[in-house]
């Protein structure tokens, strides 16, 4: 099909009825302002940041006065709503339901089970009593290690009513994943699953809480949930131990500490490319406007309405699930594996409940599409009526088969996004069709364009995506960060003065937008993102390498390869107990996505004169860009190592 084709186009019905409209009808009514199409909206929230902003307040009715909506516009360092007063789990229960359930969940061993908002207001009562019973205070860290549950929505809500801040890693991760994230930060208080399934397997992880609570001393008060029947629980030494039933039995009235707008609400983490995770800091006021206008007018979620993404609770659009709770709406969890026990359960899992909105990454619709699904015709999903996509760019064919054989008349909403912001750039538009390859839109308030190479905006042509304005959920700072050094080097580097994304980006005529991957080293596995240092530290470990470097190439039709070039101590050769040797290091010290899809021993690996690993040049000449275009050799210690991957190149089955 034509990518000048609309595979979807909106009904009048569709578009009179979408939020997006309903906040047009009020900018007309209230601010005298009308716009022709969504270009000319989004114009306006990007010309006109501080009213677009006042007017987003004052739409969603905040519960607090400002004195100031921008009182210093530069980045980083931008200072919004000062004088605010806010809370972001109170502005979730204002909007709470007496007719919808609050969470609707499952896991891979269990059936769909409700949460009503009853039920939820009052766990996070008592879980807030007890985590004032261990002493923690508002800026006091809680940390959690658990799975996609019900247990980790509370201790969030009832962490964020007190001003405290959340931050959480999922049980998958390996001991030094968690520790290298959380040690930063120094918590107070751990939450923590003794184990999960994945695939019907139980992974007990009751060692692991163990080793990270010797690693941090910090953590003064462990709370078990038994997530796994079989595996028993342990009273750690040092610790104040708790099950997850003691936590219950504390009985309050929920109530709000109210904080500064910039004031933290959780921590998130990058990919870890150059040593530590950045800790990744965002405000209670930022998140609270931009989950607002994100899940509201572009996700086009409604009071009621069931709003699920796969994710764990170490991604970000776990946090971004929660955010469904402040339309009124109903967040659905589920925690397994995606395709247990075929490819079929998370379609199955729509029908059971009756989810409106589906989100999963661009990996999980390739492998569909690839297993030949038509979960369209088998199942009942004539409730769905949007399916969101992230992670990395979905390819055109994915597209083609979501309306082929999922549904007709269904909105597909690409999106992209990130930790970095915790929502999206670019995403959906209830008023504009879906172009196979595109994604609607780039979203109100987001000052987003393409440069070229010489900071200049670029249309119909590649470039880097840049944000030349602030917005409000861009990090308040990088925990640890003091002098903003590792901020600013992060995104400012390239651009002074200008977000740096790191993705390729396309803008249309259409003004729809197509992303091309990523310009940096960072890899992009399965739909999250793992640093390059992560890979090198596991194989640190191991004695027979001299070194390494890792790469992750985006290919044709939604396919990815992750190679990984190996430079062995003098004689050796790599032999399939080697090849085992560096999978098991790399799957058992962090996780199955850091395991690379090959091996391949190098004589050398290339660096710059000033000691760096060159992986972003290496990645564009394995994708066969030129070799003047794909790498500088004169900034290169050793440029007579290139040679072998141009040959590499060409022999890679790709």
């Amino acid at each position: 099909m034509s990518r000048n084709t609309a595979l979807w186009t909106p009904t009048e019905e569709f578009i009179k009825s979408s939020n997006l409209q309903q906040y047009r009808l009020w900018l007309a009514r209230t601010q005298q302002l009308e716009f022709e199409d969504y270009k000319s909206l989004w114009q306006w929230s990007v010309d006109h940041l501080e009213d677009f902003w006042a007017s987003i307040w004052s739409y969603f009715d905040i519960n607090s006065d400002y004195d100031e909506v921008l009182a210093d516009d530069k980045m980083p360092g931008a200072k919004w709503f000062t004088g605010a007063r806010v809370n972001y789990a109170q502005e979730v229960f204002d909007r709470k339901s007496l007719h919808h359930p609050a969470l609707v969940y499952k896991t891979e061993m269990t059936d769909v089970q409700e949460m009503s908002w009853e039920e939820l207001e009052t766990a996070v009562a008592s879980c807030r009593a007890f985590l004032k019973s261990c002493g923690v205070e508002k800026g006091d860290r809680v940390v959690a290690f658990m799975s996609n549950i019900p247990e980790a929505t509370i201790a969030f809500l009832a962490c964020c009513s007190l001003g405290a801040v959340w931050s959480s890693c999922s049980p998958d991760f390996g001991v030094n994943s968690v520790v290298e994230r959380f040690k930063q930060i120094r918590p107070k208080v751990l939450f923590a699953v003794n184990g999960y399934t994945y695939n019907s397997k139980p992974y007990p992880k009751i060692d692991v809480v163990r080793q990270i609570c010797e690693l941090i001393p910090s953590i003064s008060d462990v709370v078990w949930v038994q997530f796994l029947a079989q595996a028993p629980v342990m009273e750690l030494a040092k610790k104040r131990n708790h099950r997850w039933s003691d936590v219950m039995e504390h009985k309050a009235k929920l109530e709000f500490d109210l904080v500064d707008f910039a004031h933290p609400i959780w921590i998130l983490y990058s990919s870890g490319t150059t040593g530590n995770p950045k800790a990744i800091t965002h405000s209670q006021g930022g998140v609270l406007l931009e989950h607002l206008k994100y899940l509201a007018f572009h996700n086009d979620v409604k009071p009621g309405e069931r709003f699920f993404w796969f994710a764990t609770t170490g991604w970000m659009m776990w946090n971004f699930v929660q955010a469904s709770l402040l339309m009124g709406a109903t967040a659905v969890l589920f925690d397994g594996s995606p395709a247990y026990p075929d490819l079929n359960a998370m379609w199955q899992f729509v029908e059971d409940a009756d989810i409106q909105h589906f989100g999963t990454s661009a990996p999980f619709l390739v492998a569909c599409m690839r297993a030949g699904l038509t979960p369209g015709t088998e199942l009942d999903l004539s409730k769905l009526r949007s399916i969101g996509s992230t992670g990395s760019p979905l390819p055109p064919e994915a597209f083609d088969w979501v309306y082929d054989h999922v549904q007709r008349d269904l909105w597909l909403c690409s999106m992209s996004g990130g930790t970095d912001v915790c929502t999206a750039f670019v995403g959906g538009c209830p008023e504009r069709p879906v172009y196979e390859g595109s994604i609607q839109c780039r979203a109100l308030g987001v000052s987003l364009y393409a440069y070229d190479e010489n900071a200049l905006e670029v249309y119909d042509a590649v470039g880097e995506m840049v944000i030349t304005k602030a917005m409000p959920s861009m990090p308040i700072y990088f925990w640890g960060d003091s002098d903003m050094k590792r901020y600013r080097s992060s995104y400012f580097d390239m651009y002074p003065g200008i977000w740096r994304h790191g993705d390729w980006i396309l803008i249309d005529g259409r003004d729809q937008l197509t992303i091309y991957g990523r310009s940096d080293a960072t890899l992009n596995r399965q739909g999250v993102r793992i640093g390059t240092s992560e890979i090198y530290r596991a194989l640190d470990q191991i004695s027979e390498l001299k070194d390494s470097l890792i790469v992750n190439l985006e290919l044709e039709g939604g396919r990815h390869f992750m190679p990984l070039f190996v430079k062995l101590d003098d004689g050796l050769v790599l032999d399939e107990e080697l090849i085992h040797k560096i999978n098991w290091t790399l799957r058992n010290t962090y996780s199955p996505r850091h395991v690379p899809d090959d091996i391949i021993q190098v004589v050398d690996i290339p660096y710059t004169i000033s000691g760096k690993k060159m992986e972003a040049p290496i990645k564009r000449i394995l994708l066969g860009h030129p070799l003047q275009k794909a790498i500088n050799l004169d900034a290169m210690r050793n440029p007579e190592c290139v040679q072998e991957y141009m040959e590499l190149s060409k022999t890679l089955k790709l």
